[in-house]
């Protein structure tokens, strides 16, 4: 167990750690920020974590679609996500040349985010919704703890436009909706078929085909706010320039 005793962390950034566990104590924390898998999370006593996911619904309802076991909510939550990456790229488009290849403090563009999504199309829907073994498509964005990226069939080196990452992205919207047009309530309640090797993502195997589906739809969302928010900041930078 690492431990600090008196340490001035003013600033510090924790990317891609594990914090489970943690325990802060006697703590000064002002003005910071999380942003990941939280969950058992006591502040001063208190369990928040609660209230941070009944004000995330509140403020953003698609999410309670999106963990609907109904195919008509799933349905619904998909439109409102589709029309909400419309929305942002048609801001995108309306700034200055090059913002949607910029990254802020350290994150994805908007272009990397949506390469991502690709990626999770790939892992989530094509191979644990539909059971699918083809390598995934080479634009994909994997974060860096996935192993054997090259063996997933990603490209490290590529560098896709904006509208040839929409071209794609447009062909896996329409490969869900297909599946969403025709999938029963009790097909979402089945065991995901999930191929039998050791390729990513490694946790899949066990999952109900609704919990498969639920990824794909939770981080299209979380990854839109991540990008609307960069958006939000580099227009500011724009307009004090």
């Amino acid at each position: 167990m690492r431990r600090f005793d008196d340490e001035d962390l003013t600033g510090t950034e924790f990317r891609e750690c594990d914090l489970s566990g943690a325990r802060l104590v006697g703590v000064v924390m002002r003005d910071a920020a999380i942003d990941g898998l939280v969950s058992n999370l006591v502040v001063n006593g208190v369990e928040v974590t609660s209230y941070v996911e009944a004000e995330l619904d509140r403020r953003h309802p698609v999410r309670l679609l999106i963990r609907s076991e109904e195919p008509a909510d799933l349905r619904e939550a998909w439109r409102q996500l589709r029309q909400a990456w419309a929305t942002t790229v048609e801001r995108v488009r309306s700034m200055p040349e090059g913002s949607e290849e910029r990254r802020v403090d350290g994150e994805w563009s908007m272009v990397e985010t949506m390469r991502h999504l690709v990626f999770v199309h790939d892992a989530w829907f094509r191979r644990c919704v539909l059971g699918r073994t083809e390598p995934f498509t080479a634009m994909g964005l994997a974060s860096p703890f996935v192993p054997d990226q090259e063996a997933l069939g990603l490209h490290g080196t590529a560098q896709p436009s904006l509208d040839e990452v929409l071209i794609e992205r447009d062909l896996q919207a329409l490969e869900i909706e297909a599946w969403l047009a025709q999938v029963s309530a009790e097909q979402l309640a089945l065991r995901a078929p999930v191929p039998d090797d050791d390729r990513w993502p490694p946790y899949a195997k066990g999952r109900s085909v609704q919990q498969c589906v639920a990824t794909v739809l939770t981080e299209d969302w979380e990854h839109h706010g991540f990008c609307v928010r960069d958006l939000d900041r580099l227009a500011r930078e724009q307009a004090g320039s």
